[in-house]
């Protein structure tokens, strides 16, 4: 099987390079800089502001990533000057030193649905204020990964360093590199323990190349013994964590409050301003990125829904929980990248009145894997856990599964449908 995380066979030269708002990367395309947003959760205003500065200063591509962040690219030189200014003054920078520190999931349905155990908002809430209040906290890669899980399953299972998946009785149990320590807390204690593992791994680590919990040469689990004694913690009995959801909500939810939320997936990502316009327009207020991907849109009037529904799909956007073109995502590809031997995102995309990944029909109730679709073989923005791959390479492109070639091919509608055919089946 395919390791959840693809590690380049080179040796690292040093320091996590992941980009952020201060630090970009230079890109092919220009500069590239990710904006963390701890939980997703922006004003319908802030976003319409995102999608008038990558047109300001930058190629006006707006990408939603697999951790709920979003990044700018084609930024000119010098750009991310102004770029950090703007987000400092509408809050999306809150310390500077902290930038690429800030990577934090949390349930993003929680405190509406009434399917958690707890509403996990506000201990995400305290967990940025702290983690940006803690100077040595500044330290951490930009790869360090935090989780907030109000008991539903559906952030536990993405690959977190350190995560506080909610339990009953207001306990949190402490996951470390997405497995169960045994180490559980009362929910006020839960920050505490979030922040002191990543205390803990700073100081673990041997150098600034070890950049994950599960490098950490004992691996995740090693750090229970000192955590125990750090934090007001017991034990309990083993539980399973859950598995990756690689679709995540979509469609209409009902809130508990009368109210509806849209879940919706937009395309590999792809945020154009005509969209964002929309979304913005749809939105009450706030607007939820979602590490799958899409938007969340909650507290809608019920009355409302069906044309909001009908905006944006028209603007592209997935509100179908049986479309194929979910779990489908991909790197950036030509031109953006001078590593990718050829242009991904075009050819994941639609073609031929199906969406993206797909040439065939699903098997009916087959559960679906992730496809992710890579320019070379470093495979970057591959999500965590079992994936199809499709890995561009100079004679075409190979389908990936289990570990193994499953299909090679070098015509796109043909490599789509061996990756619809690999997601959907075992065979």
């Amino acid at each position: 099987m395919v390791s959840s995380a693809v590690v380049s066979s080179a040796p690292r030269a040093g320091a996590d390079r992941c980009p952020g708002t201060i630090a970009v990367h230079q890109a092919a395309d220009g500069g590239l800089a990710r904006i963390r947003i701890p939980g997703g959760s922006l004003t319908r205003e802030l976003l319409v502001s995102l999608a008038s500065w990558a047109r300001e200063l930058g190629n006006g591509r707006l990408e939603l990533t697999g951790r709920g962040n979003v990044q700018l690219r084609g930024l000119r030189t010098g750009a991310e000057l102004e770029l950090s200014t703007r987000l400092t003054d509408n809050g999306l920078l809150p310390s500077p030193e902290h930038d690429k520190a800030r990577n934090m999931l949390a349930s993003p349905l929680s405190g509406l649905d009434g399917v958690g155990a707890l509403d996990v908002r506000p201990l995400l809430s305290e967990l940025d204020r702290r983690l940006c209040a803690e100077p040595e906290l500044a330290e951490l890669p930009g790869r360090f990964l935090f989780a907030v899980d109000d008991g539903r399953g559906d952030v536990a299972g993405l690959g977190a360093d350190v995560a506080a998946l909610a339990l009953p009785n207001q306990q949190v149990a402490l996951l470390l590199g997405g497995r169960d320590s045994g180490l559980r807390l009362p929910v006020h204690e839960a920050v505490t323990a979030l922040l002191e593992t990543a205390a803990t791994f700073l100081r673990r680590r041997a150098d600034e190349r070890v950049w994950r919990l599960r490098e950490l040469p004992d691996g995740p689990l090693s750090l229970v013994s000192e955590l125990s004694t750090a934090v007001n913690a017991f034990t309990g009995p083993t539980i399973s964590v859950p598995d990756r959801d690689p679709i995540g909500p979509v469609g209409r939810i009902a809130q508990t409050d009368g109210r509806v939320a849209l879940a919706a997936t937009v395309p590999l990502g792809e945020l154009t301003p005509a969209r964002c316009q929309v979304i913005a327009s749809v939105a009450e207020r706030d607007v939820v990125v979602t590490p799958w991907r899409g938007v969340l849109l909650p507290d809608l009037s019920p009355p409302e829904t069906a044309a909001a529904m009908r905006r944006l799909t028209g603007a592209g956007l997935v509100l179908d929980s049986d479309s194929p073109a979910l779990g489908v995502s991909a790197c950036t590809g030509r031109p953006g990248c001078a590593k990718a031997v050829a242009d991904v995102r075009a050819d994941a995309s639609i073609a031929a009145g199906r969406a993206a990944g797909t040439a065939v029909e699903p098997a009916e109730d087959a559960p679906a894997l992730a496809v992710h679709w890579s320019g070379c073989e470093r495979r970057c923005g591959r999500p965590a856990g079992q994936v199809v791959d499709v890995i561009a390479d100079p004679d075409g492109y190979r389908v990936v599964r289990d570990g193994a070639t499953y299909f090679r091919g070098v015509e796109p509608a043909s490599v789509r449908a061996a990756a619809a055919r690999a997601r959907f089946s075992g065979e």
